[in-house]
């Protein structure tokens, strides 16, 4: 029985989706549980999904468009929790397909666990344009592979450690953080990294609850938020904020691409490294930014002319990170404590 009161609100942005809107919406509308709401905001669409999102809350009164002018990707789904009643908001997107079981997982998980702030689950990627590439891959992989809070907690400064159409947060909790913030990187990401600064935890359902669809026109590839550049910029503002803001002394664990683009926004931030440390025989003994870099062989006695220093393993390399974590560690050095890892 559909009760009155939703216990979720399925908060989702729209904007020009209406090739993909009747799947997404259907793989709403057949979920396992019913108490629950659709708040859809049409950001100004102008290909025929305000005319599907009618055609929807005309036959099923759990769909609730709102339409509103064109305002992006941060504020339409602000002004779309305004709307919400649920006392849990599960965040989609109009281009990619729910599992039918996965409000009902989701809203257990968070029911049974009142220290959990965000319920989230495994992906899987499909795409109709071709084979889904390579790198998309590789970070499915990584995804599905943070599942208890601290995996979570412990890579948040890699990527997004979280696809955004797999959460669901508790209403009150994400109003009271201010909903999305408009920054220059994914409003997402900066949202994770916020709960994650306020100690605030996350889990993941072992089990695939939506299919994230790859295509051309995902904002992910179009909007200017998703560089790298701007994620180095999302990273360096909560690293200063969090693991940083107490250190005496920051090391850097690549000289490289990724390593001098990184340092760069710590220095503006006032955080210079000590010193950078790189396996490239050329580079070793010579300098960046005024800084000496150093071989491993080296980073020990170094570390130990520090007060308290956090070293930050900034190679991007496939395969480097796992081999640089199992020296740190080779060192009696403690990820989270010790070093974090940035790429």
């Amino acid at each position: 029985m559909i009760t009155n009161q939703p216990r979720v609100s399925v908060l989702l942005p729209v904007y020009n989706a209406a090739s993909y809107l009747n799947e997404t919406l259907e793989s709403i509308a057949v979920q396992s549980m019913d108490c629950f709401e659709v708040v859809a905001v049409d950001d100004g669409s102008t290909d025929g999904s305000p005319e599907i999102l009618k055609a929807w809350a005309n036959r099923d009164k759990r769909f609730k468009p709102i339409f509103c002018k064109h305002q992006g990707i941060v504020k339409a789904p602000n002004e779309g929790l305004d709307f919400c009643m649920g006392s849990y908001v599960a965040r989609m997107d109009a281009d990619d397909i729910m599992h039918v079981d996965r409000l009902k997982l989701q809203t257990a998980l968070l029911d049974t666990s009142p220290n959990i702030s965000v319920a989230t689950c495994m992906v899987e990627m499909f795409s109709c344009e071709g084979e889904v590439g390579e790198g998309m891959r590789v970070y499915e992989q990584w995804l599905n592979s943070l599942v208890s809070h601290f995996d979570i907690f412990r890579e948040r400064f890699i990527e997004s450690p979280i696809a955004n159409p797999t959460s669901m947060m508790r209403r009150d909790e994400l109003n009271n953080f201010g909903g999305y913030h408009d920054r220059d990187w994914p409003e997402d990401y900066d949202l994770w990294l916020r709960y994650a600064h306020a100690g605030k935890r996350f889990q993941k359902i072992k089990q695939v609850l939506l299919y994230w669809r790859e295509h051309k026109e995902r904002v992910t590839h179009k909007d200017s938020r998703y560089s790298v550049e701007n994620f180095l910029r999302a990273k360096a503002k909560y690293l200063c904020e969090g693991p940083l803001a107490h250190s005496e002394g920051l090391i850097i664990w690549g000289a490289g691409k990724t390593g001098r683009r990184l340092s760069k926004h710590l220095i503006r931030q006032g955080y210079k490294p000590s010193f950078f440390v790189d396996i490239t025989p050329k580079k070793i003994g010579s300098s960046l930014y005024g800084v000496p870099i150093i071989s491993p062989d080296d980073l020990l006695s170094d570390w130990n002319k520090l007060a308290s220093p956090v070293l930050l393993v900034a190679v991007a390399s496939r395969g480097a990170r796992e081999k640089i974590r199992k020296k740190l560690q080779s060192f009696k050095l403690v990820e989270t404590e010790d070093f974090w890892c940035v790429a």
